[in-house]
């Protein structure tokens, strides 16, 4: 296997987690226009305190975030080129 194709599988990847992302969202976008704000808000409350807290757990320096985001906008200006 090349490494073309190994990029193809890559992005192919990264395209099907988008969409089920997306899909996702649109799930959560349906349940919380179908149900009270009582029975959805402290269900995201938890979602979004779980991710604080991984996030702080990690123990990522603040130069460390700054160099992925750096990577990360390297890698999507380098696609956008091709």
């Amino acid at each position: 296997m090349n490494d073309s194709n190994v990029r193809e599988q890559l992005d192919e990847k990264h395209e099907r987690v988008r969409e089920q992302r997306i899909e996702g969202v649109k799930r959560w976008v349906e349940y919380i226009q179908s149900e009270p704000v009582d029975v959805w808000g402290p269900q995201q409350n938890a979602v979004v305190n779980g991710q604080l807290e991984a996030a702080r757990a990690a123990g990522v320096s603040a130069a460390h975030q700054q160099h992925v985001e750096d990577v990360a906008a390297d890698i999507l200006a380098e696609r956008d080129d091709s």
